[in-house]
């Protein structure tokens, strides 16, 4: 309980960047989390398994009135199960047991919550007055978490602070996994003890493309790369039903210039 209060009150206080954020998405069906990738995720709002645009539009709404307004993951919850029971959704992973239902709200919850907060704090950090006057960023862990990861507590330990335009942050803006709650705060420049590269083989990657430390899909900075979403749409046509591929077309075409 002490930990969801925490998150709570993070989160409680939502500013301009972040709601903008977020109500900048495209309402995109996908039938796993991993259908579009990493970036993508800034211009399209998702929930695996979510293919109807009315179920993926209530969903939406749940979440918008979560970051807008601050409530609570039970309110959340609540309104989850309500527009369930209306939509008559079914076969979602967690769906049949109390447990899973926990699970799946929290993540989707969390995951928009966090993202949009962190897309939200890239814009303020990046905006040109502060990065005149503060243009290094500090690797901030958060040291209440119950199971640190030491990768992440290691940045934080060793007061990583980088350029803003380090390449590093391109890929290690936190959050950086499910459930991470790091941060990075923006440094007039670094101060005695504290580290000035990474650690070596920081950006290494394995046969799988992960790099260390960051979990599969969340390598990459929440809102640093708006770019066009006309690519991933389009691909994803190529695999829905025709009717519901027109249907998302009328959707999206004209917001994406088609």
């Amino acid at each position: 309980m002490a930990a969801e209060a925490a998150i709570a009150a993070v989160f409680a206080l939502p500013f301009d960047e972040q709601i903008a954020f977020f109500r900048d998405k495209l309402n995109l069906p996908t039938e796993a989390w991993d259908d579009i990738w990493q970036a993508a995720h800034d211009r399209a709002f998702v929930v695996a398994g979510a293919m109807k645009a009315d179920l993926l539009q209530d969903l939406r709404e749940a979440v918008d009135k979560a970051i807008a307004t601050g409530t609570t993951l039970e309110t959340f919850r609540k309104d989850f199960r309500e527009l369930v029971a209306r939509r008559g959704w079914s076969g979602w992973t967690g769906e049949g047991t109390k447990a899973g239902e926990a699970w799946r709200t929290k993540v989707i919850y969390e995951t928009n919550l966090r993202t949009s907060y962190a897309a939200g704090r890239w814009a303020q950090l990046t905006a040109a007055d502060l990065v005149e006057h503060r243009p290094y960023w500090r690797y901030v862990h958060n040291d209440s978490v119950l199971h640190p990861r030491p990768f992440h507590k290691r940045w934080g330990d060793m007061r990583l602070t980088l350029p803003h335009d380090h390449p590093f942050w391109q890929t290690h803006f936190p959050p950086n996994g499910w459930g991470c709650r790091c941060r990075v705060t923006a440094v007039t420049g670094p101060k005695k003890g504290d580290a000035t590269e990474p650690p070596a083989g920081w950006n290494a990657r394995d046969t799988a493309g992960n790099i260390p430390g960051i979990d599969k899909g969340w390598a990459y900075a929440p809102g640093a790369s708006l770019g066009e979403l006309r690519a991933t749409v389009e691909q994803k046509l190529q695999k829905l039903d025709p009717a519901l591929g027109a249907a998302l077309w009328a959707d999206v075409g004209p917001k994406l210039g088609g």
